[in-house]
């Protein structure tokens, strides 16, 4: 028998084993499924066995209700801990399993009641600021973790869990990728620190250095859904579809009926039968990134910079929609500033002008004589907050598409010329204007 199948067995035997469980056999068996992610099913067939034990006992329910959260059942595992033994333990696990269902407000005091148990305070205090996080409390969130101190803050949970927040209250990127790094440099498997690193790292186009953190986070364990949708759509992008199916069999292991993923596994599945011309979407994709990346990431002169301003010009992408007599013609634009966008284009294999036909149509304007100051004001909103998938948020970016206004004057045809925007993209698109009560152009 090999190494690996005794490993199995061992984390088998330890679930199953009658004797005590806490905090440090928790670890090992998220250590045990990021080494190996056989062992995953192991886990589950130890707690189907567990389920089908009409005679377990309370601590035992403990066990179990911890190891299906570990399997990403939380209805199930709130349920079970909720009929446990009311340990320390299984208080804090019920606040995670609240937590997993979006019950934020009713995880705080639960993850109180853990603390009054005797769980670690620190802990508790850490999953509570990220609970305020997610209920859109950063400012709550900051509070709390800010009073934190000694050897908690020197943890990988803290130092993700403040990068998050700090990352949220905006305008803090550079600490907040500090803090996600010294968060991966303490624990190199810490699932949540590597999702962040990888999106910021694809948000600033860093493509290759995502797809590396990406992977990594994939590998951890527990691994969160959005990593493995991001990573399914970079492979998808790269035309990996095998790979992108896989990351999607992945989350719907333990969440079988997870719809976003469903339509993409089945979008994977349909395009991989395809012929696509790898190089060609590779540089399309590139180029979208390049795009719309801002002309304030790059060192330029402070001349150059309010020239820029002043024309309205805010990513690389609306310089190669201006032509250079366009920029010359701007007051105080003269030929070195010319000469320093010139050079910044070419250093990304682009030049002035070389996509002024796609300059932005002019769509119909929204007749808002029949809408409320409210219905008006929606109109102004930025589309994250319609937090749509990345998918549909990239095909957003590719259309210089930023308020749900401009969005609006779209139909749905013209949506779905957008490269790798599909229809199920656009449903969903139409499922979130929907639930504000508007449409699409011509639906």
């Amino acid at each position: 028998m090999s190494d690996i199948e005794l490993d199995v067995l061992d984390l088998k035997e330890m679930v199953l084993a009658n004797n005590s469980f806490g905090p440090s056999d928790v670890a090992a068996i998220r250590s045990a499924i990021t080494e190996n992610y056989g062992h995953f099913g192991e886990l589950r067939d130890a707690v189907n066995e567990m389920e089908t034990d009409e005679s377990l006992s309370p601590a035992a329910k403990t066990k179990m209700g911890v190891c299906l959260f570990l399997l990403g059942k939380f209805k199930a595992a709130l349920e079970t801990l909720q009929n446990a033994d009311g340990s320390a333990m299984a208080l804090f696990y019920q606040a995670r399993a609240l937590f997993e269902l979006s019950r934020y407000d009713e995880a705080i005091p639960v993850y109180q009641q853990a603390q009054t148990s005797g769980y670690n305070a620190d802990e508790c205090n850490i999953r509570i600021a990220e609970a305020h996080r997610y209920a859109g409390r950063t400012e709550k969130s900051l509070e709390i973790l800010d009073n934190i101190f000694g050897p908690a803050e020197q943890t990988s949970e803290y130092m993700y869990q403040r990068a998050a927040t700090v990352s949220a209250v905006g305008g803090r990127l550079e600490e907040a990728l500090a803090l996600y790094q010294r968060a991966v440099n303490t624990d190199e498997n810490h699932a949540g620190a590597l999702f962040g690193l990888a999106l910021e790292n694809d948000r600033m186009g860093n493509d290759a250095e995502a797809l590396k953190l990406y992977e990594r986070a994939a590998k951890a364990f527990p691994t969160g859904i959005g990593a493995l949708i991001n990573l399914g759509l970079i492979y998808e992008d790269n035309n990996q579809f095998d790979r992108a199916q896989a990351c999607y069999r992945r989350i719907l292991e333990s969440y079988p009926d997870h719809p976003q993923t469903n339509l993409y596994l089945k979008d994977a599945a349909a395009t991989g039968n395809l012929l696509y011309d790898e190089e060609a979407q590779r540089r399309n994709d590139r180029l979208a990134q390049t795009l719309n990346m801002p002309v304030a990431n790059f060192e330029l002169s402070v001349r150059s910079r309010n020239c820029l301003q002043k024309m309205g010009i805010d990513t690389i992408g609306d310089l190669t929609r201006t032509s250079e007599a366009e920029l010359l013609s701007s007051k105080n634009f003269g030929e070195t500033s010319l000469v320093e966008i010139r050079e910044m284009l070419t250093s990304k294999g682009l030049s002035l002008g070389q996509f002024a036909h796609e300059k932005k149509s002019n769509d119909p304007p929204i007749d808002t004589s029949h809408m409320s100051p409210d219905e008006q004001a929606l109109l102004e909103r930025p589309i994250s907050d319609l937090n749509l998938s990345v998918r549909a948020r990239k095909c957003m970016a590719r259309l210089q598409l930023n308020t749900i206004g401009e969005l609006v004057r779209k139909t749905g045809d013209e949506m779905l010329e957008c490269k790798n925007f599909g229809v199920t993209s656009l449903n969903e698109v139409r499922e979130k204007l929907a639930d504000l009560g508007i449409k699409l152009r011509g639906d």
